[in-house]
Parts: C-alpha cells; structure tokens; sequence
C-alpha cells in the first residue's frame, strides 16, 4: 500500500519522461534523455541518482541542479531524484551546512578559524575566498564526497533488506499455503 501512494504521488509532481524528452528547449540533448534509467526507479538508477543529488547539493553556488541533472545523463541515473535532492541545501540550511563545511576544512588543514558572519550571496562568497575560501571549499568537497558515498551504500542496504524482507515474507506465504 505504501508502495503505491509514493509512486502516485511522485507521478503526480514529476513530469512525464516523454514531455521532457520531447521539450522543444531540450533537443538539443538528442538522445542523451533517451535512456530509461534516467526515468525509472530501480535498484541501479535509485542508489546512483541519490549519490549524484548529494554531491551536487553541496556544491556552492546556483548551479547545483544543472549539475544534478548532467550528472544523471553521464552516469544514467534517475534525473528527477537526482534533481530533487538538491533542494536539501535551501536557505535555511545554507548556513549551517557552511559553517559545517568551513569547519571540516579548517580541521583538515589544521588552519585555525576566522570570525566570518554568512551572508546569502554571491558576492559574500567571492569576497571572503581570500580568509575562509580554502578551508570552506575543502569542506564543502569533502562533505559533497561523503555524503554522496553514504547516501549510495545507506540506499543500496536499505533496497537489499527490503528485497530480503520481502522474500522471506513471500517464502512464509508460500509455506503457509501448502500447509
């Protein structure tokens, strides 16, 4: 039962594969948008779009899902989760995940911290690469790195221990069955 209200309601706020294949602004890709796993959720396009979203989400800057979304076309993964998983950095997260990454760089580089307050543009950005420039960009590829190896094997277990679940439920029925 829950199965089928996640897809509907997926099926409900994702376009149609065809519509997005077929977009007059995105001929350009030919048959780049083609491949299915770029659609469809299964054991190799779900742990793959999750590892692609993560790494991209974590990328500074505005381009995040462009990123997502040529990374699902190189490795041929679920476009639609790979985009959607961009949105975990948003404004209100923003900040602490650069504070975090800022931290972990820092830590790294066993440099010592420097009071900065974050601002939410770009220019802030640019202006403060010179003190936390070093530390941060290390932290926010280490933190996209990490993250997108965590989210694959978190997704590749919990895809396995439901397989397995579901076959030990279906063996019991079966079982029963006979009895």
């Amino acid at each position: 039962m829950p199965k089928q209200l996640i897809k509907r309601f997926i099926q409900r706020y994702v376009p149609d594969h065809k519509t997005i294949r077929d977009h007059k602004h995105l001929q350009f890709l030919g048959s780049l948008l083609h491949s299915p796993n770029l659609w469809h959720l299964n054991r190799h396009s779900v742990p793959g779009a999750v590892s692609v979203g993560l790494f991209a989400a974590f990328i500074p800057g505005p381009v995040q899902m462009l990123i997502a979304a040529a990374g699902a076309v190189m490795f041929r993964v679920n476009m639609p989760l790979s985009v959607a998983l961009t949105f975990i950095t948003n404004p209100f997260t923003v900040p602490p995940i650069a504070y975090f990454s800022y931290k972990i760089g820092t830590w790294i580089l066993r440099m010592p911290e420097h009071p900065f307050k974050i601002e939410m543009s770009i220019d802030w950005l640019w202006g403060q690469l010179n003190t936390i420039g070093g530390p941060f960009l290390l932290g926010t590829l280490v933190l996209s790195v990490s993250s997108a190896v965590l989210g694959n094997l978190l997704i590749r277990g919990v895809w396995h221990w439901h397989i397995v679940r579901y076959l030990k439920k279906r063996k019991q029925r079966v079982l029963k069955d006979k009895h």
